[in-house]
């Protein structure tokens, strides 16, 4: 692993929110890493591929990263505002998506459930 792909990783490891690869890339920068940011999407690839982070699409379509510490399928409660997330483990989402499935004649089936809200802490610097 490269110097570059350890400093992707480790700022991942410690950023609880869901991220953007700029908003990486210019935090990486301010610590005085030179990691550009082909390498940071690379990186963020090569890492969701393998489960290693979840991925989400936020509000503008950007695809935003965070390293979660459920390792099963699961499914993410995310702020719109701050970004902060929960991570849910939905058996009726997955029984729902098996029965809707087999009524189609649908088998090995994938998803992904993202639900955003404003979180409790967001609504009250709001009100």
């Amino acid at each position: 692993m490269t110097r570059q792909k350890r400093a992707v990783a480790a700022l991942l490891a410690d950023t609880e929110e869901f991220s953007s690869a700029q908003d990486l890339h210019a935090r990486l920068k301010q610590s005085g890493e030179k990691v550009g940011l082909a390498t940071i999407y690379s990186q963020l690839r090569s890492l969701a591929d393998a489960g290693e982070i979840d991925s989400v699409r936020g509000d503008s379509g950007e695809t935003l990263y965070r390293r979660c510490d459920l390792v099963s399928h699961h499914h993410h409660l995310v702020c719109r505002r701050c970004g902060h997330a929960v991570e849910l483990d939905a058996p009726d989402v997955e029984i729902w998506a098996r029965r809707v499935g087999g009524r189609y004649g649908f088998r090995h089936l994938d998803h992904v459930l993202e639900i955003s809200g404003i979180c409790d802490r967001c609504s009250e610097v709001s009100a």
